[in-house]
């Protein structure tokens, strides 16, 4: 009996080995897997006392692989999705300044001077010296930043405190306005220059369809596309003002300084943009839609239905307390028609061979329901890939283009040299944002680039064109 005993005693050990062996030479097979299957086979492995050499497969050479599995994935993804994102800025871009560019082209309304100027610029520049001219241009533009500078804190201090109501009062009567009054000046002027006759009664009807279907999908709910036209009808409509209203100097010195200024708002740690845009992050709130060109659909609306995710957490995890409030040693179902979902008893008496008993309290669910869980969730994933941009860059750039269409004496060279240019300061923007990761200002690039190529065609560039036409030399 004893040497009985004692041949059990040393085949245990072979039969351990043996059973164990087959783990390793499946690691190979199961690279693909997650992380944490991977972790618990290393760390079973570990156990044994096989150590880091078992078979000569390191265990730390699988996640390594995963790791950079998912660096490729990541790779291809920001390739992916970064060319998607320029298309999805392209377009809407191009149509704003298309807008704006067949309106100047048409309507003569926005380019002839008539003498009225913005309460901001009260200097005018019809001066007889050059220098006046200059310092007149210098003051507008000094107190037009001014007064944008101290409107964008008032905003954001608004928004760090939470006033969310008066944030939305003033959006919405900047929207109203834009929607009703500055539409219904704009489908005058044009009626006016084709020649068209409408009643008041009908112009009453289209503007105020116009402008109520337009406060609802920028400040509510509504299809995506029309709400992302109604806020390039919008970015528009306030360029075309500023190119009728604002002075040619001091439209050009505005470009420069505003471009300059995004710079600082949005790098400078204390910026005014970059602490609006922390401040959302932290809170995890969108910006609000009227201030924002998305790809993806923003509704201001979930920011009041904070209770909302909470209240689907709880519904999701209800299932799952309800089945771990019954221990794991609990019998079987006595009715054959319920299912166990394999947690059969051989399963339940082998779990606690290897673990020892397992018993649910309160402090393990509550531990296992405060864990975040592994799968992204898929509703936000299209709109966490969208991409985003103010609608003052939409609003600067139609109206770069804009007043060099109306100043450039109507050369189309000067025109797109500035069109193409802002899309290609736009692409860099992009490129530097995939590389940098964070937000970064969208006006300094591509206001730079339009500024050089507006000054060298209209001075360079269209000078030789008109010479080699009226030499009748071609290139």
């Amino acid at each position: 009996m004893a040497n009985n005993a004692e041949d059990i005693e040393n085949n245990m050990p072979n039969e351990q080995e043996s059973s164990t062996s087959p783990e390793p030479t499946q690691a190979p097979q199961d690279q693909g897997v997650s992380g944490p299957r991977s972790r618990g086979s290393a760390a079973g492995a570990g156990g044994n006392g096989s150590g880091p050499e078992q078979n000569g497969q390191p265990p730390a050479a699988h996640p390594a692989r995963v790791v950079e599995r998912e660096e490729d994935e990541d790779e291809e993804l920001t390739l992916k999705y970064g060319a998607k994102h320029v298309i999805m800025l392209f377009v809407p871009v191009t149509l704003c300044m298309v807008v704006v560019v067949a309106t100047i082209k048409s309507v003569s309304f926005y380019t002839k001077n008539d003498g009225q100027r913005l309460i901001y610029t009260p200097f005018p520049e019809d001066t007889d010296t050059v220098a006046q001219r200059a310092l007149n241009s210098i003051l507008n533009a000094t107190i037009m930043i001014t007064v944008i500078i101290v409107m964008t804190l008032v905003l954001v201090l608004l928004y760090k405190y939470r006033c969310y109501k008066v944030i939305q009062g003033w959006l919405f009567l900047s929207s109203l306005l834009l929607l009703f009054f500055f539409s219904y000046i704009y489908l005058q002027e044009v009626l006016k220059t084709y020649n068209l006759a409408m009643d008041y009664f009908t112009l009453a009807i289209i503007i105020w369809n116009f402008g109520v279907v337009g406060m609802i999908c920028i400040h509510w709910k509504g299809p995506l596309r029309l709400q992302q036209a109604y806020l390039i009808m919008i970015s528009a409509l306030m360029a075309l003002v500023f190119i009728k209203y604002l002075p040619e100097w001091t439209a050009w010195l505005i470009l420069a300084v505003i471009s300059v200024y995004d710079l600082l708002a949005v790098l400078c740690p204390k910026g005014p943009l970059r602490i609006l845009v922390e401040t959302a992050q932290e809170r995890n709130e969108p910006i609000f839609p009227a201030l924002i060109y998305s790809s993806t659909m923003v509704w201001l609306v979930n920011m009041a239905d904070t209770d909302q995710p909470s209240r689907n957490s709880s519904e999701a995890a209800s299932p799952q307390q309800e089945n771990q409030e019954t221990p794991v040693a609990s019998p079987p179902p006595s009715s054959p028609s319920q299912d166990d979902g394999g947690f059969t008893p051989s399963w339940v008496s082998q779990q606690e061979h290897r673990l020892g008993p397992l018993q649910s309290t309160e402090e393990t669910r509550r531990e296992v329901q405060e864990m975040p869980s592994a799968r992204p969730p898929v509703e936000d994933d299209e709109e966490e890939r969208g991409v985003k941009l103010g609608l003052g860059d939409f609003i600067f750039y139609s109206m770069l283009v804009g007043k060099a269409s109306a100043t450039a004496s109507g050369d189309w060279n000067t025109t797109l040299a500035c069109f193409v240019a802002i899309l290609i300061g736009l692409c860099l923007t992009l490129l530097l944002l995939a590389i940098f990761k964070k937000a970064l200002p969208a006006l300094p690039i591509s206001i730079f680039f339009g500024l050089v190529f507006y000054f060298a065609t209209d001075n360079l560039v269209r000078p030789f064109m008109d010479k080699l036409a009226l030499h009748q030399f071609y290139i």
